[in-house]
């Protein structure tokens, strides 16, 4: 099978995750899983301001002792 049939064959559209429009999910796409660097970088900014999370187990916080601890203001 030649690259280029192969590269189709493996490529996908898929919904982008910001702007919900159809986006390619391909090797060549640099953006992927986004439909372009705009709706990649409003999700960025999403995740800087904190829009997003990642949600940790009950008692798995750090305490202050811990090496990896942000240092705070004081």
């Amino acid at each position: 099978m030649k690259p280029a049939a192969q590269a189709r064959r493996t490529e996908r559209i898929v919904a982008c995750p910001t702007c919900r429009g159809p986006s390619r999910y391909a090797q060549d796409n640099p953006f992927r899983p986004f439909c372009s660097e705009r709706c990649r970088a409003i999700d960025l900014g999403a995740w800087a301001d904190e829009r997003y999370r990642v949600e940790t187990p009950p008692g798995d916080e750090r305490d202050d002792d811990s090496p990896n601890a942000l240092p705070t203001a004081h």
